[in-house]
């Protein structure tokens, strides 16, 4: 249960079963085909400056993630793995670069946990069974959930902002109705896939860098709503592979942007403290 709800805390994001999947998955073998050392512009017009679209595609991007002081959320979250599927509920509270407070709740038990997480550590609070509390620091997260991530991309996860997003752009191509553009970082390879009048990111497929761990992730926003004139997304499902597979999906009942901070917890002064594993048996695990 532990580690289904980190992985859902990391993963209650941007990253939708949509119906244009088999397309981005055509049109990206067609990019993959292309030498990715080199700049490949696909546009229908043979005469284009390619560095002033690229350079619109990625202001444009900037200029539509979502701009707040706080974030609340009340989200159903659907989680299927290779072991166990379980349904739950996130009640989240975020203030911009400084806290994030998340209560899980599972029927019919109630809030099983409280999580507070800032830029250096994570605090776990057990509110049933066994009841306990334990300190961890935000790396703790990154070996669980195998997913590199600070604080700053965890909020944006959150708010749905895109993640990983990189100023390298090794191709792009343009449609009627979408625009695809094919980025590659420092961490992964990633295939977006953004609405051509809107710019609102539909999909996003990422690839890691290092072919060797073989992870792929497969994002999908829907069901966009106008929130304080910024598009957010309140249907999300997220797809991750490495060397198991994960499901998620997330539905977003109530949200609201720049209201006081709706879910907080204290730390209860009578629960056990329980010591992190040392790292050599958390790996070993594994």
């Amino acid at each position: 249960m532990l580690k289904n709800i980190l992985g859902i805390l990391v993963l209650l994001f941007s990253f939708a079963a949509c119906k244009s999947v088999k397309k981005v998955q055509k049109m990206e073998t067609e990019i993959f085909k292309k030498d990715t050392a080199q700049t490949v512009v696909i546009a229908e017009a043979p005469k284009v400056d390619s560095a002033a679209i690229v350079k619109d595609i990625m202001g444009k991007l900037v200029r539509r993630r979502v701009q707040y002081k706080t974030f609340n959320a009340k989200i159903n979250v659907d989680y299927e793995g290779a072991e166990n599927s379980q349904k739950m509920t996130a009640y989240v509270s975020l203030k911009k670069d400084s806290a994030l407070f998340v209560k899980i709740a599972v029927s019919p038990y109630g809030v099983v946990m409280n999580i507070f997480v800032n830029k250096d550590s994570v605090i776990l609070v057990r509110t049933k069974g066994e009841k306990s509390i334990q300190y961890q620091t935000i790396s703790y997260l990154q070996e669980e959930t195998h997913i590199p991530f600070d604080f700053k991309t965890l909020q944006d996860i959150l708010v749905g902002n895109p993640i990983f997003l990189d100023s390298n752009v090794v191709s792009y191509k343009s449609g009627t109705s979408q625009l695809l553009v094919y980025m590659v970082g420092d961490l992964f390879k990633n295939l977006v896939t953004l609405d051509n009048t809107e710019f609102k990111v539909l999909h996003s497929k990422l690839d890691d860098v290092d072919d060797q761990r073989n992870r792929t992730c497969d994002i999908t926003l829907s069901d966009y709503v106008n929130v304080n004139g910024y598009q957010f997304s309140t249907n999300r499902k997220i797809s991750v592979s490495e060397k198991s597979k994960l499901d998620i999906g997330l539905e977003f009942k109530q949200y609201n942007f720049d209201e006081p901070m709706a879910y907080r917890f204290e730390i209860p002064k009578n629960y056990k403290t329980k010591k992190p594993a040392p790292k050599s048996t958390t790996k070993g695990k594994k």
